[in-house]
């Protein structure tokens, strides 16, 4: 898959995201009902998450077998653990 592609579809998803969070601001200043809420804010934890995934895949899939195949392999390995360790933050 083209770059381009890649960047559109992650465009979109960010747009996804932002009109949740904006839905979320609407919600908190009409004072809607706090279980609703959360439910927002967990569909909003979900796009960031599938976001995470969608970059993850890209990223694999592309520098990472670039960098495997260049002998550029400890770099691709400490970027993965890199983003690993920091995952397994939340």
């Amino acid at each position: 898959m083209k770059h381009n592609v890649h960047k559109a579809r992650a465009t979109r998803r960010l747009r996804v995201v932002a009109g949740q969070i904006k839905g979320l601001e609407k919600m908190v200043k009409n004072d809607k009902y706090c279980v609703d809420i959360l439910h927002q804010t967990l569909a909003v934890k979900e796009a960031i998450s599938s976001f995470e995934d969608f970059i993850l895949e890209n990223h694999l899939s592309t520098h990472v077998v670039k960098q495997m195949k260049s002998g550029k392999s400890k770099k691709a390995i400490a970027e993965i653990l890199s983003i690993y360790r920091l995952s397994k933050r939340k």
